[in-house]
């Protein structure tokens, strides 16, 4: 008589998920930070280490498959996206994880990335920010401020940098989040909550360049300007800064105010609380990069800024399978080519 056995597996931890390769990278370079908390999330997530799957583009970033000890694809510039798509139509049980630079996606993959976050696939996408093309050394990229002196614009680049939370937003995306390399705790937070979304996640990680440009977001985790200059969402929470706490931001009609929560007579109950659902001012918290009105100066948002359920593609695509097969049967792979229109050439 045959006695059944359950098979009880290791817990694995952030070392069965690092390879034995170099990772080369330069030194200082933000990608090391990301990779390590990625590693560090990962034994916890309760997926089984042969599911994982990483896709990347071309750049910098792109090399992150080579560094996780998962399946992976280092894909073609701008079209890892595209394959993403097609690995989670064929592969709906895998965990699809898409790495990319600000180049990559937005530049010659933005096409592939906006429809995807229109698609709705479940897969989480992380887009490496550092505001430059780093592997091809330093020339303005899609997200560079408009005045950017590189190689390429050596006088000054003349063009409106994307904001890409804006058009994650306006692509009808259904995750949208941003974090930053020097905040290793919340970036995990925010990994964690991507993985947990089911439908595709945008997280935005700004990412220091200490080659090309140096310090572009230091001003967001330096302890003499981080207080000031930034803002940590937490969905039910008043949206409140500064460097004892002290500053909040309310709504004058439509238009965000920051108050002096010490002398504008104001209290907590007052402030705009932040909801995760609201996708209006999910789009007000995303301009806050570029908003100037009387002088205000906003802090950046960093954490969820928009959450909500949609159906995903891959699903939606397998219910439509199934029906039509209910429907009309499984046709022969002739029928299938011939369509239902032929005719006889005599």
């Amino acid at each position: 008589m045959a006695t059944e056995t359950s098979e009880v597996k290791e817990k694995l931890t952030y070392k069965d998920f690092a390879p034995d390769l170099d990772v080369k990278w330069c030194p200082g370079c933000g990608d090391y930070s990301i990779l390590k908390q990625v590693q560090t999330i990962f034994p916890d997530l309760g997926i089984d280490k042969e599911d994982f799957v990483f896709i990347s583009g071309i750049g910098c970033s792109s090399r992150f498959p080579y560094y996780m000890d998962t399946y992976g694809i280092h894909s073609i510039h701008g079209r890892a996206t595209a394959i993403a798509s097609g690995l989670k139509a064929v592969r709906p049980d895998l965990s699809v994880w898409v790495v990319t630079g600000d180049g990559d996606a937005l530049s010659i993959g933005g096409n592939h990335f906006i429809h995807l976050l229109r698609k709705n696939f479940d897969l989480n996408v992380l887009l490496f920010n550092n505001q430059i093309y780093g592997l091809t050394k330093g020339q303005y990229s899609p997200t560079s401020e408009a005045g950017k002196i590189t190689k390429s614009t050596p006088y000054g680049s003349v063009e409106q940098p994307f904001n890409p939370a804006e058009l994650a937003l306006g692509a009808n995306g259904t995750f949208v989040a941003r974090t930053l390399d020097r905040d290793p705790k919340h970036m995990k937070t925010i990994l964690t909550k991507a993985n947990e979304h089911k439908g595709t996640s945008f997280v935005e990680i700004y990412q220091n360049c200490p080659v090309f440009n140096e310090g572009a977001f230091f001003v967001y985790s330096e302890k003499e300007t981080k207080k000031i200059e930034t803002l940590y969402l937490e969905h039910g929470k008043p949206l409140v800064f500064g460097d004892s706490d002290d500053k909040g931001i309310r709504f004058d009609g439509f238009e965000p105010v920051i108050v002096d929560l010490k002398n504008d007579n104001v209290s907590l109950n007052d402030l705009w609380i932040h909801d995760e659902k609201d996708k209006i001012k999910a789009n007000i918290l995303a301009g806050f990069a570029d908003y100037k009105k009387d002088n205000q100066h906003m802090p950046r948002p960093f954490g969820i800024l928009f959450s909500s359920e949609r159906p995903t593609y891959e699903n939606v695509m397998a219910e439509q399978i199934e029906a039509i097969t209910k429907k009309k049967g499984k046709p022969s792979l002739n029928k299938i080519l011939s369509g239902d229109k032929t005719w006889e050439i005599a």
